[in-house]
């Protein structure tokens, strides 16, 4: 008979952490039926004082030839009793364990000083992570928010592996001035990104949900000159903007006041833009004397852009969209076998006034399959075929084997 794939997820609770680890461990190891090649651990930022000590403690219980994780201002896994929980500011513990058969697994970490020039060739990427570019690996990133070189890495590995699919997220302290935290097998990081590739006989497929709809009608760039736009369809930038939200409800209106975005187009040759064909970017601020709007990315002339609006009933909206889509893309839709989940903190009860929301709904569509995961700072996910940090979103990465077959 051949050898499945199989993973696991436990979350714990236990406000200790030798209690929490035996908890977790004991409880992913027995849903498993072979022996984990891969850990994944996520530990919230109520931990803080003893992430040093997670490591030690961990391999007491439990042996796995390859670990990586990170801090989280909360943390994503599956309860005793079944439930996926999204736990957000209070001690907790998430551990994910997969057997994998036919997957290549290899591990790296970087900082940014190390990073090649952005004008370097492919074989410069590849020095720098040891992985190789065939069979085409997919890579789970996990990073600390400041000064880890991350948009470079991830334009570096966009060029260096075509077709890879990246996901993952920003550690996250949970708190201003608190420290976060990377694991990386027996190693405990502070700074840079540590990473993970898998190869061979694994897909990773993505939901990468933004959290916004679109308003008003798709524009042209018409001047622009890094990440001001100067000019949309040869008109004053703030001008249109004063005029489309002069075309809103009172509530969309409102709303506009705090939580408007610019959504820039990726595919600069699709005629009918839909939600999920845009990459959403904060406006920075505008320049009330000559109309000009700045954003949190470089933009240049010819672009697409529309505005978009974000609030609880939008993300919620976006999610379901996506994943309407995923499923009816899905020739075997019962074909995925684990989900990691990156969420921002900007996200969860703050936004949808309960918890647990966006899993719940992940799970209406996608069944019966672990999920582990955390808040982040930034997510990592792609769009229109490019990796990007994110923010006020949530990525899943999606498991499938491809064969049956080791």
């Amino acid at each position: 008979m051949a050898d499945q794939m199989q993973w696991a997820n436990a979350l714990s609770t236990r406000p200790s952490l030798e209690a929490a680890i035996a908890d977790v461990v004991e409880r992913a190891v027995s849903s498993l039926t072979a022996p984990a090649d891969l850990g994944l651990v996520f530990i919230s930022s109520a931990f803080a004082s003893e992430y040093s000590r997670l490591l030690p403690l961990l391999a007491q219980k439990l042996s796995v030839p390859v670990m990586i994780g990170c801090s989280g201002g909360g943390v994503i896994g599956t309860t005793a009793i079944g439930q996926t929980q999204e736990l957000e500011a209070e001690a907790a513990l998430s551990l994910t364990l997969a057997h994998l058969p036919g997957v290549n697994l290899q591990t790296f970490h970087v900082v940014a000083e190390q990073l090649p020039d952005l004008d370097s060739s492919p074989d410069a990427w590849i020095n720098l992570t040891g992985v190789p570019s065939s069979p085409t690996p997919q890579f789970i990133l996990l990073s600390s928010a400041f000064a880890s070189g991350i948009n470079d890495l991830l334009q570096g590995l966009d060029f260096a592996y075509p077709g890879s699919v990246i996901v993952g997220g920003q550690a996250s302290a949970g708190g201003f001035g608190g420290r976060v935290a990377l694991f990386c097998n027996d190693r405990l990081y502070r700074e840079g990104t540590v990473g993970l590739a898998l190869s061979g006989n694994i897909v990773l497929e993505t939901i990468v949900a933004q959290g916004c709809r679109p308003i008003g009608e798709p524009m042209q760039v018409t001047k622009a000159e890094r990440n001001i736009i100067l000019e949309l369809d040869e008109k004053v930038p703030l001008v249109v903007l004063r005029d489309l939200i002069s075309s809103l409800s009172e509530k969309e209106r409102m709303l506009a006041q705090h939580s408007l975005f610019i959504g820039m187009a990726m595919d600069e040759f699709k005629l009918s833009l839909q939600q999920g064909d845009f990459l959403i970017r904060s406006i920075l601020g505008v320049d009330p004397a000559g109309g000009a709007i700045a954003i949190g990315d470089l933009v240049r002339p010819g672009q697409r852009l529309q505005f978009h609006l974000r609030d609880a009933q939008a993300s919620a909206e976006d999610l379901k969209l996506l994943l309407e889509q995923y499923q009816n893309q899905q020739l075997s839709p019962h074909s995925a076998v684990a989900a990691l989940m990156f969420s921002c903190v900007g996200r969860g009860e703050g936004l949808y006034g309960k918890p647990n929301f966006d899993s719940e709904l992940f799970r209406r569509y996608i069944q019966d399959i672990p999920i582990g995961g955390f808040f982040c700072g930034g997510e990592i996910g792609p769009v229109g075929g490019s990796t990007f940090i994110h923010g006020y979103t949530s990525v899943f990465g999606i498991c499938r084997q491809i064969s049956a077959e080791c």
